[in-house]
């Protein structure tokens, strides 16, 4: 029989056997073997079946169904409709005492029509004066007000379950399980439903409506689906649960009991439209008078559309053109020295929904800020034009179940192309040049649940395709395809005790010489380093590929010992940084842990945790690069308070980053000490606090803290401060590379010094909630960073620590009048620019949210991006951090709203 295979994939498999080193072909081997077993363990459909305890039978709940508007929702449980529907009562408690029956008592109904299922839910006090119940935005009370969550297996998958939950003030609490995990949620959840609340006499009350538009089930004449219950009283630090799983077990929907009786609903075919306008005006202050593109406010107006459908039962589509992200909060303020890029969280809601569906178990596959990241393309010229991010001009996903137990997830998105605008001083003169080109991102994964146990597997193939045309410019810059074929694996045995997982996957990155060599070239990769002896720099190729794989093996329940391995392999070629993250490649990762815990509470602690961690990484060359060993210690207190200690030891490693594609460099021996306190996260004013002392062989040292004070002055007000502060001396901060250097170092000169940083920040969010619907957020963060180098050396030898250091030696350091450095060391004399700094900056976002009717939201925004930097290098203080307020700065203010229209 002839095997068929897709010429993609067959490209990748092709690149993937021709990588260079011996190595890769073994670690290959080794992931297909892993990758087999895998299958192979999975095959038996009643492998260590996941599901209630032996001998225990699932709890049974009854819903009645209702004639329609036979309930108004109010919160009153005053409708005669709620007395038709039997009660579920026998909670139990999972804290403070495990297995307890409830200080309250509490009575859940549920009750449906054509349209929705209804939730009717009674919880008793004895003293409601203790009923905290603080307003604030959707999703952001769940630790301080009492409240209820209700979970609903809708598949009956026994692994995914939506959660929709209200606290005793009326704000929404939503979440979507996507993994038997009580604690794995998807926050951005956020469905078109609604929920009332009243505090009285006996205790509260509440009632939910969740329309059975906002859920995917099976389309049968009578649902089944799995049930759960939790309600938290904040002031007994109590949770209750109809079904409980114990602390010592990781699972959620395989232990839910059954709601039964929904019979006659079909599955909506649900069509959404959210059209939105929206107007902005900016100004910058920071520009030269002289700029002409900084002459008074820019205003600006966009409209957009958004857009949900349902395709069948069980699959939504949602699309998505011209979108607008104008709330999303900024991202906070930072002074990279690395040449790493940082990774920021993803906030946009479009690509937050759904976002574990199109991603799989491995953290460089995909990273969905690289669509409408800004563009990198040149642009020089005395005053610049430059775009802040690349336009999404549409964008559409797929995600649901094409079977009971497969899932998809589809993501295609078009990008436009960008220019930036070019002036000269004093000419009236305009250019424009092109910075980013058209492009178009696909990813599609689909996912296989195997057995009773909850286990998965699944692929994922994505690709990145940009318009270059022969003789482009950009073409120099941008790489044209990527293409990356991944997948994952999960096995749960021993009743969902034991975890063995594989993800991994190959990437395939095509373009002209040029951009290749750049790729080469890039912080993932150096491959120019000239002691490199496997995958050399190649400045012809022009295409490149590689692979990652990482394996684990945990026990994740148990009364007292869990322990696991881990091992991750990145190939020298592999290469996702068009759609996916990565820091770098050409790694050999393997961790070990040990932990044992008490989660019974004694006389001191309700549970307490201790930790032994072993972590090394070598290159493909066999270098040891880091070597760290970890001891931590986590205890809860009886009165729920937490702290923490930690010790990390690091061993002397060979660094393949420290040159920036120079030879490998030594670094020193290392220690970290840490310590952080918290009191219980249900009190009304919540702190926090955590302290850091490291240091290294060579006098490298840091010291930091961190605080955190929340408190809320009135229901409707909260108020948090988090002030940061950190002070480090680093012996081997990079500066620069010159080609006139000695041999030994193969004709270059790495220059290195130390570096005096200290960096003082304070995050502050004020949050008012009107009502629920109707809340005004802020978040303000002064930012101050100053760096002092000085002690300026060249490395003396591949391999180790040791510097040239200029002014002694026989060579001569002299600093000039504008602060750069003339050294005089073994050849012509050069300059050294000045790279003392202190930043301030102040960036803020008030966002005003009313969502004036089920669905559709208006927004008022006010973001002011402030900052100043000078090459000045004295340490800045807590005045610094304050003067950044009145720099000059660009104030954005936005209006935008949407309307949902169900069209369907």
């Amino acid at each position: 029989m002839t095997a068929v295979c897709h010429p993609v994939i067959a490209r990748v498999h092709r690149g993937l056997r021709a990588d260079h080193a011996p190595l890769d072909r073994r670690a290959v081997g080794t992931f297909r073997t892993l990758l087999l077993l895998v299958a192979v363990w999975l095959l038996p459909p009643d492998a260590a079946a996941q599901g209630v305890p032996d001998g225990q039978i699932r709890k049974q709940a009854t819903a009645v169904r209702v004639a329609a508007g036979a309930i108004r929702l109010d919160g009153r449980l005053d409708d005669r409709a709620w007395q038709e529907a039997p009660p579920i009562t026998d909670f139990v408690q999972k804290e403070p005492i495990e297995g307890a029956p409830p200080t309250e008592a509490m009575e859940i109904r549920f009750v449906y029509d054509d349209r929705a299922l209804y939730i009717g839910a009674r919880m008793y006090s004895r003293n409601p004066g203790a009923i905290q119940a603080p307003m604030g935005r959707r999703d952001n009370v769940a630790a301080q007000s009492e409240s209820i969550i209700v979970s609903l297996d809708t598949f009956l998958d026994r692994r995914t379950a939506y959660s929709f939950g209200v606290s005793a003030s009326g704000v929404r609490l939503d979440r979507f399980h996507r993994q038997d995990d009580e604690a794995s949620f998807e926050e951005g959840f956020d469905p078109v439903s609604e929920a009332r609340s009243r505090i009285d006499d006996q205790g509260w009350t509440a009632e939910l409506w969740i329309p059975f538009s906002q859920l995917r089930f099976n389309d049968r004449p009578e649902q089944v689906w799995g049930l759960n219950v939790r309600r938290f009283t904040p002031h007994l630090e109590e949770e209750d649960y109809w079904v409980l799983v114990p602390r010592t077990e990781r699972a959620w929907a395989s232990r839910f009991g059954d709601l039964r009786g929904i019979a006659g609903v079909e599955p909506s075919r649900r069509v959404e439209l959210l059209p939105f306008v929206a107007g902005s005006s900016t100004a910058d202050g920071r520009a030269d008078a002289a700029d002409p593109f900084n002459r008074g406010n820019r205003p600006a107006g966009r409209a957009g559309l958004d857009m949900k459908m349902g395709l069948g039962p069980n699959l939504t589509l949602q699309g998505t053109v011209n979108p607008d992200f104008g709330q999303v909060e900024a991202d906070p303020a930072e002074v990279n020295l690395t040449a790493v890029p940082t990774r920021f969280v993803e906030k946009r809601p479009f690509f937050v929904d759904d976002s574990e569906l199109l991603n799989i178990a491995h953290p460089n596959f995909v990273y969905s800020r690289r669509i409408g990241a800004r563009p990198s393309g040149p642009a020089s010229a005395d005053f610049v034009d430059y775009p802040s991010g690349t336009t999404i001009q549409a964008a559409a996903k797929l995600t649901g179940r094409i079977r009971q137990r497969t899932s998809i997830g589809l993501l295609a998105a078009v990008t436009g192309e960008e220019t930036a605008r070019l002036a000269s001083r004093g000419t009236d003169r305009f250019e424009t040049v092109r910075v980013a080109v058209p492009a178009t991102y696909g990813l599609a994964r689909i996912q296989q649940e195997v057995g009773r146990s909850g286990s998965t597997a699944s692929v994922l193939v994505a690709a990145v395709h940009r318009a270059l045309t022969p003789g482009d410019p950009l073409a120099a810059w941008l790489t044209r395809d990527t293409v990356t074929v991944a997948g994952d694996a999960l096995l749960r045995l021993g009743n969902g005790e034991y975890e063995v997982r594989a993800a991994g996957g190959g990437t395939l990155v095509r373009g002209g010489a040029a951009a290749l060599e750049r790729l080469q070239r890039s912080s993932a990769h150096y491959a120019q380093r000239p002691d490199r002896t496997y995958a050399r720099f190649d400045p012809a190729r022009t295409s490149m590929s590689g692979y990652s794989w990482s394996a684990s093996v945990d026990r994740i329940s148990g009364r007292h010992w869990l322990f696991g391995a881990t091992a991750k392999v990145d190939s020298p070629g592999f290469s996702s940084n068009d759609i996916g993250f990565l820091m770098a490649a050409d790694g050999i990762q393997p961790r070990v842990y040990v932990r044992y815990r008490e989660t019974q509470p004694g006389p001191f602690f309700r549970s307490y945790a201790l930790e032994l961690r072993q972590s090394n990484e070598w290159n493909y060359g066999w270098n040891l690069q880091s070597a760290e060993t970890l001891s931590s210690i986590n205890a809860t207190w009886r009165n729920f308070w937490t702290s923490a200690v930690s010790a990390t030891v690091g061993r002397r490693g060979q660094s393949a980053t420290l040159t920036r594609g120079g030879p490998l460099m030594q670094t020193p021996r290392d220690w970290r000490l840490s310590a952080s306190v918290a009191n219980s996260a249900a009190s009304q004013t919540r702190w926090s606090g955590t302290a850091v002392a490291a240091g290294d062989e060579d006098g490298g040292m840091a010291q930091s803290g961190q605080a955190t004070l929340s408190f809320r002055p009135g229901p409707r007000w909260e108020l948090s401060v988090r002030p940061s502060y950190e002070r480090a001396t680093f012996t081997q901060q990079y500066v620069t590379t010159r080609g006139d250097g000695r041999a030994e170092t193969y004709g270059s000169r790495y220059i290195f010094a130390d570096i005096d940083r200290t960096t003082l920040s304070t995050q502050f969010r004020l949050n008012f909630t009107l009502k629920p619907d109707l809340t005004i957020d802020v978040y303000a963060e002064p930012f101050a960073a100053s760096g002092r180098y000085h002690n300026l050396g060249e490395l003396l030898l591949p391999g180790t620590r040791q510097r040239l250091t200029y002014g002694g030696s026989g060579t001569s350091l002299v600093r000039q009048g504008d602060g750069s450095l003339l050294v005089s060391a073994n050849g012509p004399a050069f300059l050294v620019s000045n790279r003392d700094f202190n930043v301030r900056s102040f960036r803020s976002t008030m966002v005003l949210r009313y969502e004036w009717r089920p669905g559709s939201t208006f927004y008022a925004v006010w973001q002011q991006d402030r900052g100043s930097e000078d090459a000045g290098g004295g340490r800045v203080g807590v005045a610094d951090l304050f003067e950044s307020i009145a720099e000059p700065g660009r104030n954005v203010l936005l209006v935008k709203t949407s309307f949902w229209l169900p069209v369907w």
